[in-house]
């Protein structure tokens, strides 16, 4: 049985600061979805929402919360929770209930009201939770940590401020072109050297905002695309959604500490670079058949290291690619097309739906202005908190 399911709409609700509930967000991304696959709400089987644990109860039932601003007619209805990763669990719930047989028609939606300034944890007194522990214990807000992995970089890679630098610069000339990003300015290395310090060495402009947005998905089975006259569609070819090896030997978000490698020897490769392995093997898939790639970007210098995580170039040789041009639009393999984190912020549970979305309108060759030639074949990469790994490969 082929393991592929069809993209047959995608629909975004821009990002920005727009003070309204994420049900609105979200309700809006599904309804340009659905028109865009030219399906009524009537026709969907089965609705999986990311969900967010800001909004109170409702966020905890995403799934629900939606089919109901959509209108109760009976679906199927899930609701999962992986952080930053919610977006791509709920592509593959919803993949393998198509695949199950259990649902014809499927729409996948996140969305968020994000809070002014950086994530907080959730209130109360928990210390055996790392996340909690690391804010009270450390006071190591997320720009922390991604300082540290800057730092790093700069002490084993040689990674400049200059490098970091150009990826923001990079990002936001494409995000320029997107209708639906937060940030739609070209943005210059010397702005990004001259923005707040805000955690040594990342500059504000180096750190991506949080975000109100909205993205969704309409996924079907191959039989019911052609049914619709749908020969030849975006297709999901793999999920993936591994977790970690024991021992981790490098500092990860949310934790304070690493593991011991004194019973067992560390595993070949990170744990990043384990999540695109999954899906270029259940794709049949390598790095060389991509045409583009959305990573995660929640710094500049998490960009770079995504770039050596799913194998587009060797360990310590991110930064070479952007002083090349290379992951620029226009490059040999164009990474952010649609501008990234840096220019959309971070709406957690719908970031990874709409790096997918992304990749549906490159396939498709509709993404205008931001438009990667006779795309093929592209890859999403995330991460949530507490070992969520995510990746989508998405061809045509």
């Amino acid at each position: 049985m082929s393991a592929e399911v069809a993209v047959l709409g995608a629909g975004m609700h821009p990002w920005g600061k727009w003070g309204r509930s994420f049900v609105e967000y979200g309700r809006t991304a599904a309804r340009a979805a659905l028109a865009d696959a030219g399906l009524g709400w009537a026709d969907v089987g089965s609705i999986v929402g990311a969900d967010t644990v800001r909004s109170g109860y409702p966020g905890y039932v995403a799934g629900a919360t939606f089919a109901r601003a959509l209108g109760w007619q009976g679906a199927r209805v899930t609701s999962v929770y992986a952080a930053c990763a919610s977006g791509a669990q709920a592509i593959g719930a919803a993949r393998a209930q198509i695949l199950a047989g259990l649902a014809d028609v499927v729409l996948v939606v996140g969305a968020d009201a994000a809070p002014k300034g950086f994530f907080a944890p959730a209130g109360g007194e928990r210390p055996d939770d790392p996340d909690w522990l690391r804010f009270r214990v450390l006071g190591a807000t997320n720009p922390a940590y991604f300082a540290l992995y800057a730092r790093r970089r700069m002490a084993v890679h040689g990674d400049t401020l200059e490098d970091f630098a150009q990826v923001k610069v990079k990002n936001a000339a494409a995000g320029r072109l997107n209708p639906h990003a937060r940030y739609r300015k070209a943005v210059t290395a010397d702005e990004v050297a001259a923005s707040a310090v805000v955690a040594d060495p990342l500059r504000l402009l180096d750190i991506c905002a949080t975000s109100d947005g909205g993205a969704a998905l309409v996924l079907t089975s191959m039989d019911f695309a052609r049914s619709r006259g749908v020969a030849d569609p975006v297709r999901i070819r793999a999920v993936s959604t591994v977790t970690p090896t024991y021992p981790r030997t490098v500092l990860d978000l949310p934790d304070i500490a690493t593991d011991s490698t004194t019973a067992a020897d560390a595993a070949a490769g990170s744990f990043r670079s384990s999540i695109a392995r999954a899906a270029y093997e259940e794709a049949g898939l390598g790095p060389q058949d991509l045409s583009l790639a959305e990573v995660y970007d929640l710094s500049t210098a998490l960009e770079l290291e995504w770039y050596e995580d799913i194998g587009l170039c060797a360990e310590g040789e991110g930064a070479k690619l952007v002083r090349e041009g290379a992951t620029a639009l226009g490059g040999r393999i164009p990474v952010n097309t649609s501008g990234g984190l840096a220019s959309f912020g971070e709406a957690v549970p719908a970031q990874a739906i709409a790096q997918v979305c992304e990749l549906t309108w490159q396939l498709r060759g509709t993404a205008g202005e931001r438009q990667v030639p006779g795309a093929r074949a592209g890859i999403t990469a995330n991460q949530g908190l507490f070992g969520h790994g995510s990746a989508v490969v998405a061809v045509r």
